[in-house]
């Protein structure tokens, strides 16, 4: 690493170096600590407790800048020393911005939070000249001298390719920070940040989708035969897919692994059931289960089954013996089982169930098995089945409730009724009778008329 020297065209008030180690190469800066002393404190305090150790240049633009300093790589996090020592309220400080100061190539500037007088912890550098842009907007703290390995480090900063969002394809890490000299005082209790070591330089989640700092691409490969960088991609890509799974719910963890005593069986005879595929696969040894699935509404069968064996062995013997065989004229395909679906259903269920299903064999390892919830409630299992019963008897409370109305209802009716005949002569009749013998009268008089009228006309017709 090279050496640090004073700047000598530069007066010693004006300057105090601090040496950027990163994946690049080492970067060497002047602060302004006469112009901006606020913002140069917060720098030097931050580079003191290690707080950018291992931060990643997460926004580089060619020939504009880099920017670094967000702990979360995103751009929106971050905080000044102020905040760590006294409270979110200081997470900010104002700008220091000197009109005299402009923006050129190796300039070290604060980056705001969108807005004036929000300074916390993030940083960037010019890779650029002449960025009239940004001149009295930001506040500039210090430079890279000229001459220095530190204008290297830039150009190679500058030359990194970079996907649509200016994120660099391979991180560029800032890996430690050096003070060579502090002239502020430090803060009564800033000794209780400071690391006893620094942190050391682990992959973290900003190096899975991107090429780690400590990685050559070009060399990464070398020596492997074509099939072997294959079979590397193929498995990096079926762990990327596992996490995305485990992330979704629909994996209990990403090292889950189907069993090794199942077998897949497809391009099956509709016709074909159950039973006949166990009385055939039965030969090779003792099944444990066998099920054609079938389509939940129709019933239908699906043309492909899942056979479960009792050891491996008999598992590969089937495998072996039925691959391509003849069953009610068709040609059945036959593979290890890939499906952890009997898994995952044991994963939701976790208990006693699972295991007289069979779908539960790992669950005293912990795969397949969901933890169990803390606290009084007991398992979620327990929990669900209580569910249930309470919803049970809820339902059948409810019925009984319904029937205990309907008898009052009766009852009230009928203590209406009687409320109604009370007092009144049981002899005389109540007028919904009478209106009822009325009723019935006048539909005697009307036959009675119909069928004299009736009588006559067949009278009058024999005598004419």
């Amino acid at each position: 690493r090279a050496q640090w020297r004073p700047n000598p065209r530069r007066k010693r008030t004006e300057e105090m170096a601090v040496i950027l180690e990163t994946s690049l190469g080492d970067i060497f800066l002047d602060l302004f600590t006469d112009k901006c002393p606020k913002t140069c404190e917060n720098f030097l305090k931050l580079c003191k407790i290690k707080y950018y150790n291992n931060h990643i240049f997460f926004n580089i633009q060619k020939d504009f800048l880099a920017q670094t300093g967000c702990p979360e790589g995103t751009g929106r996090g971050g905080s000044s020393i102020y905040g760590i020592m006294y409270g979110k309220q200081a997470r900010y400080f104002d700008d220091e911005i000197d009109p005299k100061l402009k923006h050129t190539r190796g300039c070290i500037c604060m980056a705001n939070n969108g807005s004036a007088n929000t300074n916390g912890s993030q940083f960037f550098i010019t890779l650029g000249d002449d960025l009239t842009s940004l001149d009295e907007k930001y506040t500039i703290f210090g430079e890279i001298p000229e001459g220095e390995d530190g204008m290297d480090t830039l150009k190679k900063m500058n030359q990194a390719f970079c996907d649509e969002n200016n994120r660099p394809i391979q991180n560029i890490r800032l890996r430690h920070t050096v003070v060579i000299d502090d002239p502020f005082p430090d803060p009564p209790h800033l000794k209780d940040h400071i690391p006893d070591r620094s942190p050391e330089a682990k992959p973290d989640k900003h190096d899975i989708d991107r090429i780690a700092d400590f990685e050559d691409p070009l060399t990464r490969n070398a020596g492997k035969t074509e099939e072997e960088v294959d079979q590397e991609l193929k498995r990096a890509t079926a762990k990327s897919q596992a996490e995305i799974l485990t992330i979704v719910g629909d994996l209990p963890s990403a090292d889950v692994r189907p069993e090794e005593t199942d077998l897949f069986v497809c391009k099956l005879n509709p016709v074909t059931t159950s039973e006949d595929l166990e009385t055939i696969f039965s030969q090779f040894g003792e099944i444990k289960s066998c099920e054609v699935v079938k389509d939940w509404k129709t019933g239908d069968s699906l043309q492909y089954a899942f056979i479960e064996f009792e050891d491996r062995k008999s598992c590969e013997r089937a495998y072996f013996k039925m691959e391509g065989a003849l069953i009610d004229d068709r040609r059945i395909h036959v593979d290890f089982s890939q499906s952890v679906a009997k898994l995952w259903g044991s994963w939701r269920k976790g208990d006693k169930k699972g295991m007289k299903q069979g779908f539960a064999r790992n669950a005293d390892s912990g795969r397949g098995r969901r933890p169990k919830d803390k606290g009084s409630g007991g398992s979620r299992k327990r929990n669900r089945d209580d569910s249930h019963r309470d919803s049970a008897q809820h339902s059948k409370s409810s019925r009984r409730e319904k029937g205990d109305r309907r008898d009052r209802d009766r009852n009230r009716d009928n203590r209406r009724g009687r409320d109604r005949d009370h007092g009144r002569d049981r002899e005389k009749p109540r007028d919904r009778d009478r209106d009822r013998d009325r009723d019935r009268r006048r539909r005697d008089d009307d036959r009675r008329e119909h069928r004299d009228r009736d009588r006559d006309r067949r009278r009058d017709r024999r005598r004419s």
